[in-house]
């Protein structure tokens, strides 16, 4: 195929955004669908894309239209009796998962994949951080919109390093070919695919078979995971622990600061300060340094990438910080399986020792809701407050006997409420709140604005 076009099926979300853009900057025409418009999806059309926003086949370009030189890009979220797609296969076009379009990219770059149950788009976007500080360079296609940049893309045209989220739902990151493959967690999730746990780490041992000859595989430590790699491919571990090949030591934190030393086998890079400075994202930080280390990227551009990195939209993103004694916070984090949720709240309580901590929790996917509720209710038992909004369904229909109440029943140690999401604003104009955190990677952050409004009027 003589590649000129490229239609987006489902363009506007956050995966298949940097795609978009990624083939706008390589010149070809691009065109898609998706079901309502937003800011990114604006974006895109100002940027050049042909974005439509109604499921009708007329309303593909004409340029679009020769399965010759035209390739549809869809994902999975996309059902199969949509119009759009359905003209595609009555057609003969050509048409592959994002994923696989990914799997091209990593054919023709050396692919620095990271994949994991949590943690995947903050350590990837801290590599491609590095990476893009220094001489080195990459493209970047990433999970989530950095805030550096306001993008979830960057672009090189010298780099021969691509930066990737390797996705492990419907086992997208198969379609990888990985130089440098990163495993930040395997904690069961998309159970709806896999349906247990042995399926699960089934899937990621695969992913660890695709790293070519001469690349190497970095593991945190203590998962279950049996890695699977080609002969010629280097295993090493990493943690924020003094534990690893790779590993933090001396933490501290300084009025809100937060500094470690970064430990490998062949250096120590003393006092680094992370611009996010939260626990959880020292294991993030080791991963991410440890490929730059390997890369070759220098300890003060290290040091000062890790410094300025401001993270990824949603990912414990401050809305408010009052810098008085006391004075209100709102944050929010994209944390939506137990672990992130308990890890999420763990870092919040040691930046703010001795204060009250409300959170708004959101849980998302009814399947998730099901197979993880008591996990769900240990971590929320950590905050002094938790306030429960209805499930987010995303992709899925209700569940019978699955709803918010089975993690509120169980919830310990903490004043509990259930709050349909139409009534919260009202909820946060009649209480106060100390430290408020909301959680979840459903669409609660829509309402951040008016929430730090609300805040800041009290």
């Amino acid at each position: 195929m003589e590649l000129k076009n490229i239609y987006f099926v489902g363009a506007g979300g956050i995966g298949m955004a940097n795609l978009v853009r990624y083939y706008l900057a390589n010149k070809l025409n691009v065109a898609g669908y998706d079901r309502t418009p937003s800011d990114l999806t604006r974006a895109l059309s100002e940027e050049g894309a042909q974005i439509v926003y109604d499921d009708i086949a007329d309303l593909i370009p004409v340029e679009f239209r020769n399965p010759k030189d035209t390739l549809v890009v869809y994902t999975p979220a996309i059902p199969n009796d949509n119009n759009i797609l359905v003209y595609f296969r009555a057609n003969g076009f050509e048409i592959i998962k994002r994923a696989a379009l990914l799997g091209k990219i990593t054919l023709h770059s050396k692919g620095i994949c990271i994949a994991g149950s949590h943690g995947k788009t903050t350590t990837s976007s801290m590599v491609a951080h590095l990476l893009h500080s220094s001489p080195i360079g990459c493209n970047a296609f990433l999970g989530g919109i950095l805030r550096n940049y306001d993008s979830n893309l960057l672009l090189s045209a010298t780099s021969p390093y691509s930066v990737i989220e390797a996705d492990e739902y419907d086992r997208s990151f198969h379609h990888l070919s990985p130089h440098i493959a990163v495993v930040t967690s395997t904690d069961p999730d998309h159970l709806d695919i896999y349906g247990n746990e042995e399926n699960y780490l089934e899937s990621f041992a695969h992913f660890t078979s695709l790293i070519n000859p001469g690349g190497f595989l970095l593991m945190h430590t203590g998962m279950k995971l049996i890695p699977r790699v080609n002969d010629g491919v280097e295993i090493f571990s990493y943690s924020s622990s003094e534990e690893g090949d790779y590993h933090a030591s001396n933490i501290r934190h300084k009025s809100g600061h937060l500094f470690f030393d970064f430990v490998a086998p062949d250096t120590t890079i003393t006092d680094i300060e992370l611009g996010v400075p939260i626990d959880i994202n020292i294991d993030n930080a080791v991963a991410a340094i440890a490929i730059a280390h390997r890369l070759g990227v220098d300890n003060d551009t290290i040091r000062q990438a890790m410094l300025s990195f401001l993270g990824a939209k949603r990912r414990f993103e401050i809305w408010l910080r009052q810098e008085e004694e006391n004075g209100k916070v709102l944050i929010d984090d994209y944390a939506h399986s137990p672990n992130e949720v308990k890890a999420s709240i763990a870092s919040v309580k040691a930046l703010y020792p001795n204060r009250k901590l409300s959170v708004i929790f959101q849980p998302h996917l009814y399947t998730r809701t099901r197979d993880f509720a008591p996990e769900f209710a240990e971590a929320l038992s950590t905050a002094d407050e938790v306030i429960l909004c209805e499930i987010y369904p995303a992709r899925e229909l209700p569940i019978p006997g699955v709803t918010s109440e089975i993690i509120l029943n169980d919830i310990k140690n903490a004043d509990k409420t259930l709050c349909q999401r139409k009534d919260l604003l009202d909820l946060i104009k009649n209480r106060n709140f100390d430290i408020l955190m909301t959680l979840g990677a459903a669409d609660i952050n829509v309402l951040l604005e008016d929430i730090k409004e609300i805040l800041l009027t009290k």
